[in-house]
Parts: C-alpha cells; structure tokens; sequence
C-alpha cells in the first residue's frame, strides 16, 4: 500500500466546537442549521485541470472512458511498486532534476478518482469556457509573467529555474514551494487545486465565525471570515484576505488583496477568487472556484471537483525545519562559479 505524507493542521479539533447532528442520513449541519464542514477531505483525482484534446471539446467521459484513465494509472502504480534493480545504473539527469527523478515513487499517490458531478464523469476541472481551457492570457498577463521569470506563473514555465542566469544568485530566485512557503501545484489556493503527487488531504474546521482550511501540503492554513469586509488594498496577504457569506447551503468565500509573490499563473494583485463550499452528502463536498482578472486573463473562468471525507489522519508536514539544502544549493553554485572562473585563467 502507498504511503503518504501527511501535515499537521496545528490545531486540536474539539475545542469549542459545536457537535454536528445529521438527520435521516442527509448532510451533517451544527446546531445553528447550516451544514457542517468540518472534517479531513481527500481531494485527489486524476481528472486534469484543463481538458485534454483527447475529448474533443465534450465535458463528459463515457464509462468507459474513465475506466481506461483509472485502469492506465493503476498500470503505472502496479509497476513503480516493483522492486528496483540494486544493479541499475543511474537514471539520466533531466530539466529540472539531477538525478532524473524528483521523487521516489514509493511517496506518490497521484490519484484514484474522476471527478463525477451530478452523476456525470467530468474531462476537465475547468467547466467554464465549456471547452475546458484557461482563457488566453492578455498581453499585459504574459509581459508580467515572463518579467518575473514564470516562478509562479504559466503552467509552460512554472519551474523556469535552470534557463535563469540568476537561478541559484538568491534564495528567492527559488519558487516559493522549493523554499517551502506554500504548497506546490497551488494546493493551498487560493484556488485550492489537486495535487497530482501527493499529500492531497484538506482539513475543514468551522465555527459560526470563523472556518479554517489547512493543506496537507507544505501545512498552509487559511482562515475564512464570515461576514465583513475586507481591508484595504494596501494590506495584502500571501494567500489573499478570504470572507465568507451563507447562500442557503453554500458557503461562499471571496478572496482578494493578494501579493504579487503568490502570483497563480501568473495573475496580478487584482485576482478575485469567488469559492464556493457545497456539502453534497454526508461525504462530499463540491468545491466550486472563478477566478476574475481582467489584467492576466481575457475573461473569468470557473472549475470545480468534489472533496471526500477520508479517515486518513493529517501529520506534520517539516518541510523548511533544519532545511540545509539551500544553503548548500546556493555554496555549490559559488564554488562552480569559483572553478569555472579559475579554469578560464588557466586557458588565457
């Protein structure tokens, strides 16, 4: 069986919290009526952001379809489980990895599910286009992003570090997820999007007040306001000021005032995320998210997939604590500046 990594959330559960009461095998709700949140979910899936040609344009897989996308990637696992070669050679290095493998494939856990809605196996996480793509990004969006070297931008460069002159010049020429300040494939949100490694556990816990959303993922924790305002444009926050309103039984959350260093592709300080928290079942939750920016993007658009609770437990995720690496990365690019410097007098 695969094993994971899991965060710890930092926060004992129970602590005057209300008990949720569930009637008639419908949704969980606290003692105030609105549905219950809390809980650890799972947000795996194997259905991919955008919608891959493939399709054809179609927002629905047949079954079998999605058979084949869940037959494949056990194909995959069934194989990375196999016992290694102790007589192999070393794997060739590649973009971004020296060894060529950036993680052993005994700690990923890439995903068991398509995304089903309403009965309905979804192509895409992307529902809005309805051709499941990301709207192009305005001229003004591409400018910005290739400036910043595409760190936290595009997909087509998200790990640009290697073809940057600078790359290894400052720790923070390194993205944010190799320093360890928010989790990697923008789990943490905002939106709050599959990791497709590992670590794909959420943490909800709420109160009339208040709902906290922890990551398993690099431990990032985001805290929800219900109701009020947000602060002015001159505070900003890593991952934006959230506020949340009911709609019935959907807990809606906007989040703006973000920072121009957690840029989700490539998107500016004037990204509006709109989510929306829907518990379908007793173990569902839809998640729903638009993202509106009209300074990175031609136009909003919208995704969701579902969230199931999991029995899983959330452990700690010590990702920076006793961190040496850098600091070795950054010594190592000196002394091969230092010899390519040295080699060089000897050839003049």
């Amino acid at each position: 069986m695969r094993i994971q990594l899991f965060a710890l959330a930092g926060l004992i559960l129970g602590m005057g919290l209300p008990a949720a009461s569930q009637e008639g095998g419908g949704i969980p709700r606290t003692p105030d009526g609105r549905p219950d949140l809390t809980g650890i979910y799972d947000a795996n899936t194997l259905t991919q952001i955008e919608r891959p040609a493939k399709y054809g344009g179609r927002e629905a897989l047949t079954d079998q379809e999605a058979t084949e996308l869940l037959r494949a990637q056990a194909t995959r696992d069934e194989e990375a489980d196999k016992p290694s070669d102790p007589n192999r050679k070393a794997p060739k290095a590649s973009t971004g990895s020296i060894t060529g493998k950036s993680y052993d494939d005994f700690w990923k856990s890439f995903g068991n599910r398509v995304v089903t809605v309403g009965g309905e196996k979804r192509s895409s996480i992307v529902i809005d286009p309805p051709d499941g793509k990301i709207p192009p990004m305005t001229e003004e969006g591409n400018a910005r992003d290739d400036t910043h070297g595409g760190l936290a931008g595009r997909a087509d460069v998200l790990e640009r570090r290697g073809a940057r002159p600078d790359a290894f010049d400052d720790p923070e020429a390194s993205a944010n997820s190799e320093r360890c300040l928010l989790g990697f494939g923008w789990t943490s949100g905002t939106p709050i999007l599959p990791n497709y490694l590992y670590n794909n556990l959420k943490q909800i816990v709420q109160t009339p007040t208040e709902v906290m959303i922890v990551t398993e993922m690099i431990h990032d924790a985001r805290i929800v306001r219900i109701g009020g305002k947000h602060p002015p444009s001159s505070i900003r926050k890593w991952l934006g000021d959230s506020v949340g309103h009911w709609e019935g039984d959907t807990l809606v959350v906007e989040t703006t005032n973000f920072t121009d260093k957690t840029r989700f592709r490539g998107s500016s300080e004037n990204l509006k995320v709109t989510e929306r928290f829907t518990r379908l079942d007793a173990n569902t939750i839809l998640y729903r998210f638009t993202l509106d920016d009209p300074h990175t993007w031609a136009k909003p658009w919208t995704g969701e997939y579902t969230w199931a609770v999991s029995s899983e437990r959330m452990f700690e995720y010590a990702c920076h604590e006793n961190n040496y690496a850098l600091g070795g990365i950054l010594r190592g690019a000196r002394v091969a500046e230092s010899e390519a410097a040295a080699a060089k007098s000897e050839h003049k």
